[in-house]
């Protein structure tokens, strides 16, 4: 959990960082990959991380508007990317804004609960990594080029000439 409003703003300038790269990576035609036949799609799936930018800020007080509320699932990979990095950098500047260390530990009702601004701001980074890392095994199994986030990919070893770990 946070106890300054700097904390999370560093592991989110290295977590959106690492998102944007995977969602940077995404293909016009990777985005009807199917988790399973009931599942969402990877691109579903992308919009559900992008949408959360707008959607966790809201319901936590933050933004006056959820602008990305019932907007369709785009068909263009680009906006995936484009749309997120916009987003994730207006998430830093309202916490910053609205925020301080001292408020952390107010409570917030939200999604029928009550929880805490740090805990808030925690959750909407373990719901991104999370998310994330689903994304990465869609790609994977779209053809797609799975960028290193916490390490190097098979890939990336592969060109720094070096055996790929078992």
């Amino acid at each position: 959990m946070y106890r300054h409003i700097s904390d999370f703003l560093a592991d989110w300038q290295m977590e959106t960082a690492s998102t944007s790269k995977v969602l940077e990576a995404l293909t016009d035609s990777s985005l009807t990959q199917p988790i399973t036949a009931e599942g969402r799609t990877l691109g579903q799936l992308a919009w559900h991380v992008v949408q959360t930018l707008t959607e966790m800020p809201h319901n936590a007080g933050l933004l006056d508007n959820n602008e990305l509320e019932n907007q369709p699932v785009p068909t263009s990979a680009a906006t995936f990317g484009e749309t997120y990095a916009r987003l994730a950098k207006q998430v830093a500047a309202i916490v910053e804004e609205r925020w301080t260390d001292d408020q952390l530990g107010d409570e917030v009702p939200m999604y029928g609960d009550v929880m805490t601004k740090r805990f808030i701001l925690s959750l909407l980074i373990r719901h991104e990594v999370h998310h994330r890392g689903q994304m990465t095994v869609l790609m994977r199994q779209a053809g797609l080029r799975v960028p290193g986030v916490y390490g190097p990919t098979r890939e990336d070893w592969v060109e720094w000439g070096m055996p790929v770990p078992a």
